[in-house]
């Protein structure tokens, strides 16, 4: 039986994956090895080529984010609605937490 605080880690973490992408791009332009990477360093957990690129889809298709070739790589940026959401995820886990406190 999985632990609650394990269910709760894998629900924000994973099942929100968007959210830690935005962080990343809000910062620079990123190609998708880059955010991979990222995330494993700076979060603190992993995420498989397929998920990476399956979010890094959806965002774009969602105009949450953009991509261009560069070379071989593509690289990813925020856009104003990216930015904007981002923004007020944030604003709601602040909000979340200071309930919680």
């Amino acid at each position: 039986m999985e632990k609650p605080l394990e269910r709760l880690k894998r629900k924000v973490e994973v099942e929100n994956l968007w959210l830690f992408i935005l962080k990343l791009l809000s910062e620079r332009e990123r190609c998708g090895k880059e955010i991979r990477e990222e995330v494993r360093k700076r979060f603190g957990f992993w995420i498989g080529n397929v998920t990476a690129y399956k979010v890094l889809y959806l965002l774009e298709r969602g105009r949450y984010i953009t991509s261009k070739k560069m070379g071989k790589k593509r690289v990813y940026g925020l856009t104003t609605k990216g930015r904007k959401e981002i923004e007020e995820a944030l604003d709601y886990f602040r909000s979340l937490l200071s309930r919680l406190a």
